[in-house]
């Protein structure tokens, strides 16, 4: 009875549903953990607070994720476009008149509920579902620089361009998968050069026009030159890499999460190696790499070429952000303020995440129910094989 209750509401990669409630599992554990301080300072101690918070968000992250992937995914093509224009004019409202924190206007406060909103996270998930699309209505003149490239220049280079006013890293790593996905999408190598070019005018404009060049100058000097001291949140991060050993101290046992200033969100991969040991940490990395490998097998299997680059669009931005966090926490790269997806501890972030999931699941569930060629959306090519 239950499996029948299963298979009927959670369609798609039962594996990619599997891996996403371990990571909700172990997220819920580690924050509920790496909150102990914040608990403490804000709420009295009362770290049952953060808990249920965290407990509530990923509970609204999967019911989100649940509603995305039982629309079909054919419909995000169409509202793409609504969601891009509406992105464009919230980025500009936040740059201007948004919640400053760390000397960058980043949220929206929504009123009634109290909840701060990044409305970088809706352009980002508008603008790969938009670029799949264009990508796949093209894939016959995907040469062509007038019908294919000025599109795709145009909605790349304003939404990357606003965000790296007030967010440098999630503005680099959307740029870096709108341009995995136009290599993807057949784009000619010569294409993606002008592309390129175009794309770093725009982001060394917008970062020294917007409010955060003087911080990402001083990252990448603390990277480069080692005779700098190391910064402090990444020192303590190092330590509690150190002293997790092979299988760590143990849940709840971390001590430099009373040291690091946000070891919840930047820097709770660290937390997991502490507490979990070089085991865990070596767990979660897979667990990230198994997500990849089931995104790209969505996209293999994919009939229509707009599914396929929707999947490895959002597959991409979800397990580079990964790799970029983990990276950074054991020294691998600057600083980058980017959180660790479906792990730390966020707020509207966990929604725009587990929408992003429910679609690749929506692209799962489609081609697993073996769409004919003829349902394909109009102008819609059959994706190229991916290796």
């Amino acid at each position: 009875m239950v499996n029948n209750w299963l298979r009927k509401n959670l369609k798609g990669d039962p594996i990619l549903w599997g891996i996403v409630l371990l990571f909700s599992l172990i997220s819920i554990a580690v924050v509920y953990s790496a909150t102990g301080t914040l608990a403490y300072k804000s709420r009295g101690g009362n770290t049952e607070y953060f808990l249920f918070k965290h407990t509530s968000l990923i509970v609204l992250g999967l019911l989100f994720m649940w509603l995305a992937h039982r629309i079909d995914y054919r419909h995000y093509s169409r509202l793409s476009l609504y969601a891009l224009l509406a992105s464009v004019p919230l980025l500009v409202f936040t740059f201007v008149m948004g919640s400053t924190l760390n000397e960058a206007s980043r949220w929206l406060t929504i009123p009634v509920i109290n909840q701060t909103f990044q409305p970088s996270d809706l352009a980002k998930l508008a603008l790969i579902t938009h670029l799949a699309s264009m990508l796949s209505r093209r894939q016959q003149n995907v040469g062509d620089f007038k019908t294919t490239l000025l599109p795709v220049m145009i909605w790349v280079g304003v939404i990357c361009g606003l965000i790296i006013l007030s967010n440098a890293s999630t503005a680099l790593l959307l740029f870096a998968t709108c341009m995995l996905l136009m290599f993807i999408g057949r784009v000619p190598l010569k294409q993606m050069a002008v592309m390129a070019a175009i794309g770093i005018l725009i982001g060394g404009v917008g970062l020294v026009a917007g409010q955060r060049w003087k911080t990402v100058q001083s990252r990448i000097e603390s990277f480069t030159d080692k005779s700098k001291p190391v910064p402090f949140q990444l020192e303590h991060a190092y330590i509690a890499e150190a002293t997790g050993g092979l299988f760590g101290k143990g849940p709840g046992k971390s001590t430099e999460r009373n040291i690091m200033p946000h070891p919840y969100s930047d820097f709770i991969y660290a937390i997991i190696i502490e507490e979990y040991g070089l085991f865990g940490g070596v767990i979660v990395l897979f667990l990230y790499l198994a997500f990849l490998y089931r995104g790209l097998k969505t996209v293999m299997n994919s009939y229509g070429a707009f599914g396929g680059l929707l999947s490895a669009g959002l597959t991409f931005s979800l397990v580079l952000q990964a790799m970029v966090n983990m990276g950074v926490a054991v020294g691998l790269g600057p600083i980058t303020g980017l959180p660790l997806p479906l792990l730390s501890m966020g707020g509207t972030s966990l929604i725009f995440t587990g929408i992003s999931i429910g679609i690749i699941l929506a692209v799962s569930r489609g081609e697993r129910e073996i769409r004919p060629m003829s349902d394909q959306p109009a102008g819609t090519a059959r994706i190229p094989k991916v290796a």
